[in-house]
């Protein structure tokens, strides 16, 4: 049996949540297997088995997260340390209790479902989770995408952290300070978040990363990062920092290399190892072809959210966008073959910052500095494409510190300086990866082919890239390879696969000046050497 498949004991054995201000006579369900989850799921109705066996379920309203209804509590913990703004959105503590009370009244009549778990696979910064969920499927992620206690642990289990998600629930935000009637509320004194009004999975997960990127570097000096990593057969650990879209479980997912996650991660010495115990991969335009782990890892157990299905069947069309283009499917780690156990890695050899620039300027794939380095990792840049959200008709530019901004309640600079300082010596390589498009930018160029994109990475793992030439980009200033292993070598100058030349120099330019107007607010805290790494600015009148 995989570390990370527990063996299930009774739930008659667990206590109640007397203790959360909840009545004796709560229906409590504790850590129900993923099998009786789905179960009840379909009973009541609230889900569809495909044709594989797979809990395919609809989130409601809201198919994504709500950055603007994402708050934390400002209180003597965090009024002096959290990067207060448009990201982290200031709470009351006393509208917090009150909301929190009527949370706990409004399930206090329901049937809830307790999942008990893990964050953080490194055993010095383990965390104690419990989700109490209205929703049997929000046990189900919880339970794919946390790490798993086995049974000895589940006896003696005591929570850090509680979750208390209630999709159900809808804030009157007149009365109780929200903006509207979803939110997502993060106490750090309480140690717990609130979730009500949004059937969307992800508030769950991300609630804890944002409290893991307060308390390990903040508590522990441990850097923790939004990207996937993987091991290799000699043990080198590549990490993969990139916003959503961009390919990080894609990228990380090689039948090469062994998986140690997807999307959160802690840095710590010489270590690098997952917050979590799953993986939370789109499903838009799946196929067996080009994605082959993730595909094989929708089976049962794994938790489908907003797939379409195939005309008068129960076989799910992963090109289907009638819900959203933001298809997802949890599933535990161990529904992947080649993962490492525990899901720690060492030696870290190589960084990869992945943008999907869809203005198809940037090199598909470049060496950076040290200064390069911190300006792109402070900058966080990838873009949107039309149809992605209501009125994105063209590319937009998307900043997003740290690559990572939603979830990063501490200044971006102190994130920034503890990479800088994991950049320190020769031994580290850093390249900017482009997954988005070439030839011009989306609806005129196309997007960048995934077995390029493998090519080009697998060649920067090898070595296979440390003797060839390289040329200076004009424009942005990044050492770009003039040959590699399996690509075109006329595609690894983006300029050169613009028909027309003088569009490509203006629209390189257009998205050099985009970063310099991101970066103004940035420049008081940044050295020299970050500032020398931006890309030359048109000249302003």
């Amino acid at each position: 049996m995989p570390q990370n498949m527990p063996q299930h004991i009774d739930a008659s054995k667990q206590q109640d949540l007397g203790y959360l201000g909840f009545p004796s006579s709560l229906k409590s369900h504790f850590n129900l297997d993923p099998d009786r989850l789905t179960q009840i799921s379909l009973e009541k109705g609230m889900g569809k088995l495909t044709d594989n066996g797979t809990l395919a379920i609809n989130t409601g309203a809201f198919t994504g997260r709500s950055p603007k209804d994402r708050y934390l509590v400002k209180d003597q913990v965090t009024a002096e340390h959290v990067w207060w703004g448009d990201v982290n959105i200031p709470f009351d503590s006393g509208k917090f209790q009150a909301l929190k009370k009527k949370l706990i009244a409004y399930l206090s009549d329901k049937e809830v479902y307790v999942s008990d778990a893990h964050a953080c696979a490194h055993p010095k910064y383990t965390l104690n989770v419990r989700v109490v969920a209205e929703l049997s499927w929000s046990s189900l992620f919880a339970y794919n995408m946390f790490l798993r206690p086995d049974g000895k642990d589940l006896e003696k289990f005591k929570a850090d952290w509680h979750v208390i998600c209630a999709p159900g629930f809808k804030a009157d935000p007149a009365l109780d300070g929200t903006r509207q009637e979803n939110f997502a509320i993060v106490d750090f004194s309480e140690k717990t978040i609130i979730i009500g009004g949004t059937g969307y999975t992800g508030e769950i997960k991300k609630g804890i990363f944002s409290v893991l990127n307060f308390i390990l570097p903040h508590d522990h000096k441990v850097l923790s990062m939004h990207c996937s990593a993987n091991v290799g057969m000699e043990g080198d650990t590549a990490v993969f920092f990139g916003l959503s879209g961009t390919g990080k479980t894609t990228l990380s997912s090689d039948p090469e290399r062994r998986l140690i996650g997807d999307d959160e991660h802690g840095w710590a010495g010489d270590t690098v190892f997952n917050f979590e115990g799953g993986c939370y991969a789109k499903t838009i335009n799946l196929n067996p072809e080009g994605e082959p782990q993730i595909f094989n890892a929708i089976k049962p157990g794994a938790l489908l959210e907003n797939v379409g299905f195939k005309e008068g069947t129960n076989e799910v069309d992963y090109a289907a966008t009638e819900i959203t283009e933001n298809t997802r499917v949890s599933y535990p780690i161990f529904h992947i073959d080649n993962i490492m156990e525990p899901s720690i890695g060492k030696n870290v050899k190589n960084i990869f910052f992945l943008t999907a620039d869809a203005f198809g300027t940037l090199p598909p794939i470049s060496r950076l500095t040290k200064g390069q380095a911190m300006y792109y990792f402070i900058s966080g840049y990838t873009a949107k494409v039309a149809g992605t959200e209501a009125g994105v008709t063209e590319p937009v530019a998307v900043f997003s510190a740290c690559f990572g901004a939603p979830f990063m309640p501490l200044h971006p600079t102190v994130y920034a300086e503890m990479l800088g300082k994991k950049m320190e010596g020769d031994k580290l390589n850093v390249w900017l990866i482009n997954t988005g498009w070439s030839g011009g930018p989306y609806g005129v160029g196309s997007r960048i082919k995934l077995r390029y994109t493998r090519s080009m990475i697998s060649a920067a793992i090898e070595g296979d890239l440390s003797a060839v030439e390289y040329k200076t980009h004009p424009i942005f200033g990044l050492d770009v390879p003039v040959s590699c292993p399996e690509v075109p070598t006329e595609m690894l100058d983006p300029r050169n696969t613009w028909a027309d030349k003088t569009a490509y120099d203006r629209q390189a330019q257009d998205l050099a000046d985009r970063f310099a107007k991101n970066f103004e607010k940035f420049k008081e805290y940044a050295s020299e050497e970050i500032l020398s790494a931006a890309p030359i600015c048109s000249v302003q009148s």
